[in-house]
């Protein structure tokens, strides 16, 4: 039961900085919030993200340009140029590390505003970082893990973030229904995004990607990340727009 229960904090804990921070705050500006909090939230996002930080900066750029290139040669993650799960995933981390080292030259208009620390990513991002993280997981399994079956979910934990891109990125884009007709392929994954926090509902977010809002379209359409939004808007901790 230990072992499920980290799982589960490590998967929703890590899913939402990347879907709150990266997602809705560095790559769509979607609400605003002081300096001091924006550090925070990037202390945060390291660790419960581990060994799959990603830095606001690297996901905000490519995220903006897979929304300003989806579904063309230029989407630095559409199923429809690999051939499989795999070569994606491998194709969105070399253009990730591509922009997030500034290894390539980028269009200013994916930049502006996108929140960069780089003394801190340096850090998060390190291999030291993801080994020492890793090590830590693999402790905790030692200690706690009853099973020889709950040891499969190491795995998952260590490659927690790129899974998550892959329902999304590769998932979303073929399996699903859609509220909008888009020129893309983006899908809802699921009636009710309780996997993904919100993320799920990709077809709408596609439709409009400057609404906070990722559901509501239908009426069972619920973004949870967006009811704990309006919580911390109202408490005065962000500012949506």
């Amino acid at each position: 039961m230990t072992i499920l229960i980290f799982v589960i904090v490590l998967w929703y804990g890590g899913l939402f900085f990347q879907t709150f921070f990266l997602h809705r705050y560095a790559a769509h500006e979607q609400f605003t919030m002081s300096k001091t909090a924006e550090k925070i939230t990037f202390v945060l996002t390291w660790l419960l993200q581990g060994s799959n930080y990603l830095s606001a900066y690297g996901y905000g750029i490519m995220h903006r340009m897979h929304h300003a290139y989806a579904d063309t040669e230029r989407d630095p993650h559409s199923p429809k140029y690999d051939e499989n799960v795999f070569a994606m995933m491998w194709r969105t981390k070399s253009n990730y590390q591509n922009i997030n080292k500034q290894l390539i030259e980028v269009d200013s208009k994916f930049t502006k505003n996108v929140p960069q620390w780089k003394t801190f990513d340096n850090l998060a991002s390190s291999m030291y970082s993801r080994v020492a993280f890793t090590a830590l997981y693999v402790l905790f399994f030692a200690i706690f893990a009853t099973a020889w079956w709950q040891w499969l979910f190491l795995p998952v934990v260590v490659l927690m973030a790129p899974i998550h891109g892959v329902i999304i990125n590769w998932y979303g884009h073929i399996y699903g229904y859609v509220n909008f007709k888009v020129a893309d392929t983006s899908k809802n994954l699921f009636p009710f995004d309780f996997l993904m926090m919100g993320e799920g509902y990709h077809n709408n977010h596609h439709k409009d990607s400057t609404r906070a809002n990722f559901g509501g379209i239908r009426w069972h359409e619920i973004d949870p990340t967006y009811v704990v939004m309006r919580g911390l808007n109202a408490v005065g901790l962000i500012q949506l727009k």
